[in-house]
């Protein structure tokens, strides 16, 4: 906010001594800066209210809070100076086209040009600093965009003191060259704010180094499925980690928020989401035709009657298709016991459309 209000003061006193003196300077290179540090100033306010509403916490309607509201400014943003540049460059080229006598601007608008140029690029260096400590895109969009109007003041300076040498011709065409510049930044920054509007993912690099940091993570096997695109300049990350099947849904647990805490500390990244696999199913789901848990142990109850002692707790895993099972028995048994009762569950189970194998642990077993 502090950096917003510095360059709101800034454009202010610029924009008004850049209009008045190009006016009645009779310079339309200082004119059309005028106008376009003006933009500038209706650009900054812009931030402040986006920078304002986007700080906003999530709510029921925005769970992922409102920092597009960012993009969404930078995207007008654009838009605006696109107009303005395009309206611009049509009024210079053709006074450049007309055939009439080029007048000879007043001396006082080389000395407000040269001034601009540099107020501007002083500006640009701090706005840019901020943004940096801030991470903001917003910030970095409208730092850059002084950058670029400490150019066009430059081309604008040139153009009033080649006027001021005898070319009278070099006014206009520095103020064409400004409406270029202005057209230009303003395409480049609607396209990089609808590109993070239609959920556009991040440069390969940078996805290839979040994949390197996800696949370094102490139990992941494995990784499919990784997505990400950009919210006011931070990313955010979807990733399928594979891991051990077996292991416990709390270990599984640890394991995908370690790796979401390596990316969010590693990373540009405003938020993780990691999705726990035990095996590959991004091309097929294997298992989604089997039934659910309640109707799997009714089945294995029904084709086990007669066979096994009362189990204390029935583990499953889904897996290829098939579900492997592990049985916890009541009271003592020695391994023999435990072997035989084995070979009879393969038995009953043989053929069995959902369950691939039956293992029994005994408490007892030696």
């Amino acid at each position: 906010r502090r950096s917003t209000l510095a360059s709101v003061a800034v454009n202010a006193v610029l924009s008004l001594l850049q209009i008045v003196v190009g006016y009645f300077g009779r310079s339309q290179a200082l004119l059309t800066d005028g106008i376009h540090t003006l933009s500038d100033l209706m650009s900054d306010f812009l931030v402040l209210f986006a920078s304002h509403k986007g700080a906003a916490a999530a709510d029921d309607q925005h769970p992922y809070g409102h920092r597009r509201i960012e993009t969404a400014a930078t995207l007008l943003l654009g838009a605006a100076l696109t107009v303005v540049g395009l309206g611009i460059l049509w009024r210079a080229g053709v006074r450049l086209t007309s055939g009439e006598a080029f007048v000879t601007v007043h001396p006082a608008t080389l000395w407000i040009a040269l001034a601009t140029l540099a107020s501007k690029e002083t500006l640009y260096h701090y706005l840019m600093r901020v943004a940096r400590a801030q991470r903001s895109q917003m910030l970095a969009a409208n730092a850059w965009h002084t950058r670029a109007d400490a150019a066009t003041s430059l081309i604008g300076a040139v153009g009033i003191a080649g006027n001021l040498l005898g070319y009278g011709f070099l006014d206009s065409l520095a103020a064409a060259l400004v409406a270029f510049f202005i057209t230009r930044m303003g395409i480049r920054l609607g396209y990089q704010a609808l590109s993070e509007l239609v959920d556009t993912g991040v440069a390969a690099e940078e996805l290839d180094a979040i994949r390197r940091t996800l696949m370094e993570t102490q139990g992941v096997r494995g990784l499919h499925e990784l997505r990400t695109r950009r919210m006011a300049g931070q990313a955010l990350v979807d990733a399928h980690v594979l891991v051990d099947p077996r292991i416990s849904v709390s270990e599984g647990h640890y394991i995908a928020e370690s790796a979401r805490q390596r990316v969010l500390s590693g990373h540009d990244v405003l938020d993780v989401m990691v999705h726990i696999d035990p095996e590959d199913d991004a091309v097929a789901r294997p298992s989604a035709h089997l039934p659910g848990r309640e109707e799997l142990i009714a089945h294995l109850q029904e084709r086990l009657r007669g066979v096994l002692p009362e189990s204390r707790r029935t583990v499953l895993h889904y897996l290829d298709g098939k579900v492997e099972a592990e049985l916890f028995l009541a009271g003592e048994g020695t391994r023999d016991e435990v072997a035989r009762l084995e070979g009879l569950v393969r038995g009953a189970l043989a053929d069995d459309p959902y369950f691939r194998t039956v293992r029994l642990h005994h408490s007892g077993a030696p």
